[in-house]
């Protein structure tokens, strides 16, 4: 496929990046990459959401049609990635979209990668607290009140996770790296489904009359693989249209495989009175529940250094803007510029997930920009697919226009109604 360069030259921050993702990702790490960045904390409120589509065949529906959008952005970013040799998604949208759409695709993915990575942390600290709920009940001992250890505490089971964990895993500048961790969630988001099958299969009865209560609503707000597509097309070997085809149909059906088995059992063992966090309505005390948990906080726990890795890009782009064309920077300044972007995102993330209490409230209203970059922004990049010199017929190119308009619209409306329904919600 011939390869040129439209727009602005690249942004000095682009250049860097284009280096630190060099092309040795295999095809089955490029799947798994970008399989786990849809992997989100969405999956437990997965069968609550079928609940309140109005059952299975509803939401099973809606979720066939979302698929042809999703595999149909993934097509046009990394078809435009590859007419712009832009290594990152912000510097596609400069250069497809001009420099102005460019930089508010530069506001909208740094704030939308920060908040994302608040949830994240969030929903780990969460998911630690309950997993030492279990294992450290309160209890009273002789009619006192027995207070779990220090050390189950979330500010530091949280904060020991990050600097032990997280940080190793984000420090890396190769998005090729996540790989390897990415096929370790991927497996431990397996197990949660394969858990929730087979409990409906085996205690179904049991389980349909457990007197849980529902548990506050995940934050709808997850890393959607669209944000971390473009990255993982500069970092794979075989950068051809039809190669880059097959890996986002493959991951997302393998995608849609995991929500749907995941939603449709739990949504059929618990019915309308499923909880939000699916795990919530099993036993608390049960060692299989208790892995799950484990298992999806590790999961979630391999989402975050991708949307570091993102995150660091965009800093970069907006601090190099005004000097584009300076020279580059010396291995050892990239090194340690690095690392001080990963520390400063690391401790503001976590900062706002241990001691803002209010932040839910903050990140579903800015929820709907997510739907900037599924929907409006590969649907602004179809100009590009039709100007090329290999431009299809008129017919097909009347398509691709209107294929580009219903994708705006669809966008705009996602946008208008999370953001509506967040406003609705602080309302009440």
């Amino acid at each position: 496929m011939e390869r040129r360069r439209r727009g602005p030259a690249p942004a000095a921050g682009g250049g860097r990046l284009r280096r630190a993702l060099p092309r040795r990702a295999l095809s089955a790490g490029a799947v798994f990459i970008l399989l786990k960045s849809a992997l989100g904390a969405g999956l437990l409120s997965f069968p609550w959401a079928f609940g309140r589509a109005g059952g299975a065949v509803p939401a099973l529906l809606v979720e066939l049609g979302s698929l042809v959008f999703l595999v149909s952005g993934l097509a046009v970013l990394g078809y435009a990635a590859a007419l712009s040799a832009q290594p990152t998604y912000q510097g596609v949208v400069r250069a497809v979209c001009g420099a102005a759409v460019g930089k508010l695709c530069e506001v909208c993915f740094l704030l939308n990668l920060f908040m994302i990575s608040v949830a994240l942390l969030r929903v780990v600290g969460d998911q630690l607290e309950k997993l030492c709920d279990s294992l450290y009940p309160n209890g009273t001992l002789s009619g006192a009140p027995q207070l779990p250890p220090w050390y189950v505490d979330q500010r530091f089971t949280l904060s020991a996770l990050c600097v032990l964990v997280i940080f190793p895993l984000s420090v890396p500048r190769e998005i090729g790296f996540q790989k390897y961790s990415s096929i370790l969630g991927t497996l431990a988001a397996c197990y949660l489904t394969v858990v929730i099958v087979l409990k409906y299969y085996l205690q179904a009865e049991s389980l349909r009359c457990w007197g849980w209560g529902l548990s506050p609503a995940l934050s709808p707000l997850v890393l959607q693989c669209h944000e971390a597509c473009v990255a993982i097309y500069s970092s794979m070997r075989n950068q051809s249209f039809s190669h880059w085809v097959t890996v986002s149909v493959l991951s997302m059906l393998i995608c849609l495989l995991i929500y749907s088995l995941t939603g449709l059992y739990g949504y059929l063992t618990f019915g309308k009175a499923v909880a939000s966090d699916v795990l919530m309505s099993y036993p608390g005390n049960d060692p299989i529940v208790i892995v799950a948990r484990l298992l999806f906080g590790v999961s979630i726990v391999t989402i975050y250094p991708i949307v570091v890795l993102l995150g660091r890009s965009v800093v970069k782009d907006l601090w190099a803007a005004p000097k584009r064309g300076a020279v580059a920077a010396s291995e050892a300044h990239e090194r340690w510029s690095r690392v001080a972007l990963t520390v400063t995102w690391m401790a503001a993330t976590l900062g706002i997930a241990l001691f803002v209490p209010d932040i839910g409230k903050v990140i579903e209203l800015i929820g709907g920009i997510s739907a900037f970059f599924i929907f409006i922004f590969p649907g602004m990049a179809i100009s590009e697919v039709r100007s090329t010199p290999a431009a299809p017929s008129c017919l097909r190119r009347a398509a691709l226009i209107a294929w580009g308009v219903l994708s705006v619209l669809g966008g705009a409306f996602v946008c208008g109604q999370s953001a509506a329904l967040a406003v609705l919600g602080l309302l009440r």
